[in-house]
């Protein structure tokens, strides 16, 4: 393949870690995986962190907390108002809890959620606002945020696809009551599997420990609000106060996470160079529309969706693509109601979703990392100047 969709981030640093960790004899959750947890929640700020094993599991994990809350917690039969375009696990919590969605178009010059549609989203049942910033392009977290303010609403900041993104001066993964990352291999940072959920909330805190690994009180730090402890230390050993999972991650995922953290800045550096790059390459052609960006792209990806007055084929598109050996694939998951999973959900939607229907039949991406990627993305402008002439 000439121009794959993602490449590895992994050197000395990397496999250095894991032997570190070989070495210590100790491979689940422990040092390396709580040391993490405060070097990313200090780096974006936030006062807490808890580490998974996946972004999905974040998103679980995060929506569980939400439920377990001792004031005023989300109840199912409750309504969210979410994005019709994301990752699939950013819905499938919800709908495990037993939550109504109202999907909500996107722009289709951004691909996030069109937040001037709230409003009519927003229903009495309505308790919770999903945000989920696209492929490294900021959504209007702010106008959300405050949406939700206004409205007491719960803000869940599904955050897997844009770290290092800021809005405002303000990085992405900072806006919510709960913000949940991914360090899959394709995503910004990378350490084979694992996610995070960042919060500033105490008691969110310590749900999100408890719900990690068991439902159990043994990761709970002294004077968890979540119980009181009755003195009997042959029950308080094992002693368990919420329907929880193990979700918990690895000590080499941790320990990975821990170095690629350190390189994230410079690698964020070069995905805005090639970003740069291509918005200067495909700016003016009306045959294709790409993402405008809002506030700060950390640019996962270069996303284009073939504009229906220009008339092009789909399938003639990708097919010079596959001939010039570029990697390609759908914008994210696509559009959730276009899946035959929805016939599993309680839902409707605000609308027709025509722009996110657009992006999910007629859109794609094409890879973004940490290398000089000028030759592949020419190529790429080489390419998709012949089709359609």
């Amino acid at each position: 393949m000439f121009y794959e969709l993602t490449a590895s981030t992994w050197g000395k640093e990397e496999t250095g870690a894991i032997e570190r960790v070989i070495r210590s004899d100790r491979f689940t959750m422990a040092d390396e995986v709580a040391a993490f947890e405060r070097e990313f929640a200090d780096y974006f700020g936030m006062r807490y962190g808890v580490m998974a094993n996946s972004g999905s599991s974040a998103n679980l994990i995060a929506t569980a907390a939400l439920f377990y809350k001792r004031e005023n917690p989300l109840q199912r039969g409750d309504e969210a108002i979410v994005p019709s375009i994301a990752w699939s696990t950013t819905y499938s919590p919800l709908q495990q809890y037993g939550l109504r969605l109202r999907f909500v178009d996107v722009e289709l010059e951004t691909l996030n959620m069109d937040t001037s549609r709230l409003e009519e989203a927003l229903t009495p049942r309505t308790r919770l606002l999903v945000g989920v910033s696209v492929l490294g392009n900021p959504a209007a977290l702010d106008v959300m945020r405050a949406f939700a303010h206004q409205h007491a609403l719960y803000f869940l900041e599904d955050n897997c696809e844009s770290m290092d993104a800021e809005l405002g001066g303000q990085k992405t993964g900072t806006f919510g009551d709960l913000s949940t990352f991914s360090f899959f291999f394709s995503h910004h940072i990378s350490s084979m599997e694992g996610g995070i959920v960042l919060t500033n909330d105490e008691e969110l805190y310590h749900l999100l420990r408890s719900l990690r690994a068991h439902g159990w009180t043994r990761d709970l730090p002294p004077g968890s609000p979540l119980f009181e402890r009755h003195g009997n230390e042959h029950f308080e050993a094992y002693r368990f106060v919420l329907p929880g999972y193990n979700v918990r991650p690895l000590e080499m995922v941790g320990a990975v996470s821990r170095e690629q953290l350190k390189k994230l800045p410079a690698m964020t550096q070069q995905r805005r160079r090639n970003l740069a790059l291509f918005q200067r390459l495909f700016e003016g052609d009306s045959r294709f529309i790409t993402q405008r960006e809002n506030g700060k792209s950390s640019s996962f990806s270069f996303t284009l969706v073939l504009n229906p007055e220009a008339g092009l084929d789909r399938d003639g598109v990708f097919s010079s693509l596959r001939d010039a050996g570029i990697g390609f694939r759908m914008i994210t998951g696509g559009c959730l109601p276009c899946h035959d999973t929805i016939q599993y959900y309680d839902y409707d939607t605000v609308g027709p979703l025509t722009n996110a229907r657009l992006a999910h039949n007629q859109g794609f991406f094409v890879g973004n990392y940490p290398s000089d990627l000028t030759g592949a993305i020419t190529r790429l402008r080489e390419v998709l100047n012949r089709v359609g002439r």
